[in-house]
């Protein structure tokens, strides 16, 4: 009977029906201003999902009367870029005037966001991103630069209950079928916070009782949305027991449960850049001094994924998660900064030695700042054997070197320097 998903009907189709984000479009609001005047710039939009960053890019080229084009960064590339530019140049009257709505935008790449520079920098289109990452974290610095960011705030428990009451009301399905939410509190925690997984629990909901009259309760939504929805969400629980599955087989030294774990992710659509940063933590915080080449090889992932994007980047993940997981293992780093974190916190303030302190006038230098200093590139061996620590904690050892080869090596040199200062 509908073409379309409850959600998609749902869609509201101008400023007067948007719910929410009023510190943006409410009366007088900024970028509200900008939509009445038609003078609409290049922009950002930072969301979670399902807080109608698509559908408020669409009113915006509707209000606007503006050509719009959409493109989701997840199947598209620079193909699909430089064909809606092309397109656009070719309209004539209307060039400067399109909208490029990008889902999505930090899936590109940055090469890929390279692409939109000119476009955007010469006028040809309006570009509207949306995003549910950091942007400073994931969009290109000049590209950023050339857009405003808005943010878009995560729906209230009111807001989703109106949500759900004007698709009782007004949408076409529940003239055939009377729905009554007895209890809410299962309904609204499976949906985040996200509005259109809201109304897809709702359809689901109906289709569920087979057109007969529906009471939504705790328990039928449990029942419900545990058998229809037992995926991989990568905004959700399940998320984190990925990542955390992945980075303890890496720490266990098993390639192929770290392997199997990252296909986990890599089919469950997770962000590869998320995926990578993870993959930098651990290759310091479970390898570190072990194998120092691991933290590069971490960060050149990063980079690679940076520059190629997805699907190509799974065999780089799929490289580095296996470095990584047969690399030795040492957490002496890790235990080292929580050994002096815990230390500071216990003594305080300690008065840096006045040996090491700066003398950068003549005042300082007078009340013997730096007095007694020793450059240690000027000493034997470029080793002088002064103290480093405040006076209360000398001979303190925050650094245990582990037991792999390495850092042995580390162990015997450290041991030579500073003979039983340390206990090495």
């Amino acid at each position: 009977m509908f073409d379309a998903p409850l959600a998609e009907r749902m869609r509201p189709k101008s400023l007067e029906d948007y719910l929410g984000q009023g510190h943006l479009v409410g009366t007088g609001q900024v970028l509200r201003r900008s939509i009445e005047s038609g003078n609409v710039p290049s922009m950002i939009l930072w969301g979670p999902p399902g807080v109608g960053k698509t559908t408020l890019a669409r009113i915006i080229a509707e209000h606007s009367e503006r050509p719009f084009h959409q493109i989701s960064a997840i199947n598209s590339g620079v193909k699909e870029v430089r064909e809606v530019i092309a397109q656009v140049s070719r309209s004539g009257m209307f060039s400067g005037r399109a909208i490029l709505f990008i889902d999505e935008i930090h899936r590109f790449s940055k090469s890929q966001q390279d692409s939109l520079l000119g476009a955007v920098e010469k006028g040809l289109v309006t570009l509207i991103g949306a995003t549910t990452e950091n942007p400073s974290f994931e969009v290109i610095p000049a590209l950023i630069s050339r857009c405003q960011t808005y943010v878009l705030e995560q729906f209230n428990e009111n807001q989703l209950k109106s949500i759900v009451y004007k698709a009782i009301e007004s949408d076409a399905l529940f003239s055939e079928v009377k729905v009554e939410v007895k209890e809410w509190e299962v309904f609204l925690r499976s949906s985040s916070g996200d509005a259109r997984k809201l109304l897809n629990i709702l359809e689901l909901l109906v289709d569920h009782n087979e057109g007969r009259e529906l009471v939504v309760t705790n328990a039928l939504v449990k029942q419900v949305v545990h058998d229809s929805v037992s995926r991989y969400d990568k905004k959700g629980e399940s998320h984190y027991d990925m990542a955390s599955a992945l980075i303890k087989s890496i720490r266990g030294s098993d390639p192929n449960g770290a392997v199997y774990y990252l296909a986990r992710m890599v089919a469950g659509g997770e962000d590869p850049k998320f995926i990578a940063r993870r993959l930098i933590i651990s290759a310091s915080e479970d390898i570190g001094l072990a194998n120092p080449t691991a933290l590069v090889i971490a960060n050149e992932t990063f980079s690679a994924i940076e520059r190629i994007g997805m699907p190509e980047g799974r065999i780089v993940l799929s490289q580095c998660v296996i470095y990584l997981a047969t690399s030795p293992k040492s957490n002496a780093s890790y235990r080292a900064i929580a050994i002096a974190l815990g230390e500071v916190e216990s003594s305080g303030d300690l008065p840096v030695p006045i040996h090491l302190r700066n003398a950068p006038n003549a005042w300082m230098k007078q009340q013997g700042f730096g007095k007694g200093y020793t450059h240690d590139h000027a000493a034997p061996e470029h080793f002088s054997g002064q103290e480093f620590l405040p006076e209360q904690i000398s001979g303190t050892q925050f650094y245990e070197p582990g037991s792999n080869p390495k850092e042995q090596t580390i162990r015997e040199k450290l041991r030579t320097l500073w003979k039983s200062k340390y206990g090495y």
